[in-house]
């Protein structure tokens, strides 16, 4: 009997393809992404995006800044002849057009360099400081006479270095008793973004989380219709006055309010706990509240309506959600993720969600300049009714 137990589950499981998706794909699935976002033999490491400012203006200077310009971990987000100041720089890294601006201050007998960083990217100011180092130590060792195989043994160091802490470049030049080239190895990283907030970095944490769960929330309220269907709740509905479109609108307002509702909790907890600041960035928080709720809770009815089972909803939308999650970054920061890994997070209204709040909460940005993730939002949001609302004509037929 025993046996007869054993083979009957896995009949079941054969039979059953949602269960056989999320036993053997699905873990196979996230195993890859993550592979994919950390493993370094499977993906490269994301070139930060940059710009170099030079206000020294001078031969040694230009070297040095056309150096950094050629480092194969940048991605320069200027032209060759184009003239940045340091309040240009700051502007564009306050902004998110770039992640980092490496500014050459000084004098031509001691240049210095001013890493103006947003720091929600917690890896490219390591990164950066190491390389910028690396330069600043190398260049130095030709005007300071440094032996010819010192400058050599750190200007030969391979891209990979780079990755590497500042640290390890500081252990170079004490390996070498390079003592004027340390003290023209002056780099500081100035935090742009954080002045004047109140633990913005839980804010994020918090617009992360909030969004996934709204999915599963949305996710979970669609699949109400669905046993509306199989008990013949539904049959009875349509054969009063009431039409589907009022139907799916009724279940897709329902479902947006409670979103906010959902949102704004878990914001208030934040604010009380943690310290967010709240209050200071209501009219954003709001806004961007009301149309993630509303593509949440479109994309709950779609998934309802592209169903015939609550256990075929429930497998689907794990599949789903988790995967968008991962990609759009509720999961995982998606500056860690490589180019292409970024670029495929676009297809996910997560991405462009927590885009929105980080320009809430973390840049500090006016609610005008929100106008590219409302306009993805809101096209989510109608994409997602329309679908919903050709998938139930079959229920109007049946």
């Amino acid at each position: 009997m025993i046996w007869t137990v054993i083979q009957t589950g896995f009949r079941r499981l054969v039979h059953n393809r949602v269960e056989l998706v999320m036993t053997f794909i699905v873990p196979i699935a996230f195993f890859s992404i993550f592979a994919v976002i950390f493993g370094r033999g499977m993906g490269t490491t994301p070139r930060i995006k940059a710009v170099v400012v030079d206000e020294v203006e001078s031969e040694t200077s230009q070297a040095i800044a056309s150096e950094i310009r050629d480092s194969p971990g940048l991605r320069l987000m200027q032209q060759d002849d184009q003239v940045l100041t340091r309040q240009d720089a700051q502007d564009l890294v306050r902004g998110g057009s770039v992640t980092i601006a490496i500014v050459l201050t000084g004098t031509d007998a001691e240049i210095r360099a001013d890493l103006l960083a947003d720091t929600s990217d917690q890896v490219a100011p390591q990164v950066v400081n190491a390389l910028v180092t690396r330069t600043l130590m190398v260049h130095a060792a030709g005007s300071s006479g440094m032996s010819v195989m010192a400058a050599s043994a750190m200007g030969s160091a391979s891209s990979d270095d780079v990755d590497e802490s500042a640290e390890q470049s500081t252990t170079w030049v004490s390996d070498v008793n390079a003592k004027p080239a340390a003290a023209m190895a002056d780099v500081q990283v100035v935090d742009v973004m954080k002045s004047g907030k109140s633990n913005p970095v839980v804010s994020m944490y918090a617009a992360g989380i909030a969004v996934m769960f709204l999915l599963f929330g949305a996710a979970g309220a669609g699949g109400a219709m669905l046993e509306e269907k199989e008990n013949q709740t539904l049959d009875r509905l349509l054969s009063t006055r009431l039409s589907m479109d009022q139907l799916l609108l009724g279940k897709w307002f329902y479902q947006t309010m409670l979103g906010m509702v959902q949102v704004s909790v878990m914001f208030i907890w934040a604010m009380i706990v943690f310290g967010v600041d709240l209050w200071r960035h209501l009219d954003g928080f709001i806004v961007m509240t009301c149309v993630t709720s509303a593509a949440a809770a479109a994309f709950g009815l779609a998934l309802a309506t592209l169903c015939r089972s609550r256990g075929q909803l429930n497998g689907l939308s794990v599949i789903l959600i988790l995967t968008m999650s991962a990609l759009g970054g509720s999961m995982v920061p998606r500056y860690v993720m490589s180019d292409s890994l970024r670029q495929a997070g676009l297809w996910t209204f997560n991405a462009w969600a927590l885009d929105g709040f980080d320009k809430v909460f973390w840049r500090d940005l006016p609610v005008s300049t929100l106008a590219p993730q409302l306009v993805v939002l809101l096209a989510c949001t109608f994409g997602f009714l329309m679908l919903a609302r050709l998938l139930a004509i079959r229920w109007e037929t049946e």
